[in-house]
């Protein structure tokens, strides 16, 4: 029995790789996706991507300098100090969204309580010209707001004694500015916003890389596993099935033969997908090897067993590969394999409970990202095995040679 189910394995590898593109679902697609998702070929963190604002100050005044300090400091654009003809050709060469021009006697008029007119020029029709010109009023209004508090405490003073001299004047609305700064740069938060905190997940512990590894890993091992339908389809079409009934070969030997090929193949795929996350998507896939292990064996079983299953129902190879497709990419998106299923409602989260997938999702994040070992993921492990045995039993029942 051995030597038969040995060479039914050799027997489909080499019927399988044949065809060169078999390699586009056993390596090259998952490698790309499990890249793509996981970020490791898009921009890197780390770069600007505020609006560049073209800032010309032609004012001295310490009011001016505030004022560049807060779009500086501003989460929205990127201030490029030039002088006024370099960055009058840098915005008409569109190299910026925004200019803007603090004129000369800038500060003065502001402490004057004066109207002071700021140059700002804004690229037409761009959404970057808004969100710059935007940033600039909110930069004017946190340096205004202390002027006219000074003003008003100035007002108010006067209202109660008049100043001996303009000096004195000029010393107690600088003390004012400088107290009305202090006291808006530690002003407190009038609005908290909570969240109530989740018991499933931890955003801090989320893991583009481990997320993407995980979840394609259990895309494109369970899309070619559900492809022991088309194996089947294919014998039967051939009439090989019904060459068997002439040979000693047992029903259950033929079957056990195909699952194994198709088993030993996913699980070498699991593991060049598992080596990859480990070396190029640095991904760390938990404290406990033989844990991974119980779980990728588990999940490999019932994916097979569900392909011998739908191998009963379908009639032509072409159905059998659509089929497996199809159901491959869907199980694998409610599973939670191409984003947390901590992002479902509520409800759905229950609901995709019935899918394979959810359970080997449920266990790769209880030991990537919540450390558990063994006997964290053996309820995930059983109910795959569960899976598996009434897949398998299905299966069976249904199976027929024509």
């Amino acid at each position: 029995m051995l030597q038969k189910i040995f060479a039914m394995i050799w027997k489909d590898t080499i019927v399988r790789f044949s065809n060169k593109s078999e390699l586009l679902f056993f390596l090259i697609l998952p490698v790309v996706f499990t890249a793509l998702m996981g970020g490791i070929l898009t921009p890197e963190p780390d770069v600007d991507a505020r609006v560049p604002l073209l800032l010309v100050n032609e004012d001295s005044s310490a009011l001016a300098a505030s004022l560049q300090d807060a779009l500086a400091q501003s989460d929205t654009v990127q201030v490029q100090e030039m002088a006024l003809a370099e960055a009058e050709t840098a915005f008409t060469d569109e190299e910026a969204a925004a200019l803007l021009l603090i004129p000369a006697g800038f500060g003065e008029a502001v402490m004057a309580g004066e109207t002071a007119v700021l140059d700002l020029r804004q690229q037409p029709n761009n959404s970057d010209g808004d969100a710059a010109g935007e940033a600039v009023r909110t930069a004017v209004s946190a340096i205004s707001q202390p002027v006219a508090a000074a003003r008003s405490a100035v007002e108010e003073a006067e209202s109660h004694r008049a100043f001996a001299s303009v000096a004195a004047r000029d010393v107690f609305f600088a003390s004012s500015l400088e107290m009305a700064q202090d006291l808006l740069q530690d002003t407190p938060e009038r609005i908290v916003l909570t969240q109530p905190e989740s018991s499933n997940v931890d955003v801090d512990d989320y893991d583009p890389a481990a997320q993407s590894s995980a979840g394609q890993l259990v895309t494109w091992v369970f899309i070619p596993l559900l492809g022991v339908s088309a194996f089947l389809a294919y014998e039967r079409t051939q009439g090989t099935l019904r060459r068997l009934l002439t040979t000693p070969t047992r029903k259950a030997t033929f079957l056990l033969g195909s699952i194994s090929s198709n088993y030993v193949q996913a699980l070498v795929q699991m593991a060049i997908l598992v080596a990859f996350g480990v070396f190029v998507m640095k991904v760390n896939w938990g404290q406990s090897l033989p844990a991974l292990a119980v779980l990728l064996l588990a999940f490999g079983l019932a994916a097979v067993a569900f392909g011998v299953m739908l191998g009963t129902f379908v009639k032509t190879t072409n159905q059998a590969s659509n089929l497996s497709i199809m159901l491959g990419m869907v199980m694998a998106l409610l599973g939670g394999c191409w984003w947390p299923a901590e992002l479902f409602p509520p409800a759905m989260q229950t609901a995709v409970k019935i899918l394979p997938t959810a359970w080997v999702m449920q266990g790769m994040t209880d030991l990537i990202r919540r450390g558990q070992g063994l006997a964290g993921i053996l309820p995930e492990a059983g109910v795959l095995l569960g899976f598996a045995v009434v897949f398998f039993v299905l299966g069976v029942w249904r199976f027929r040679f024509e």
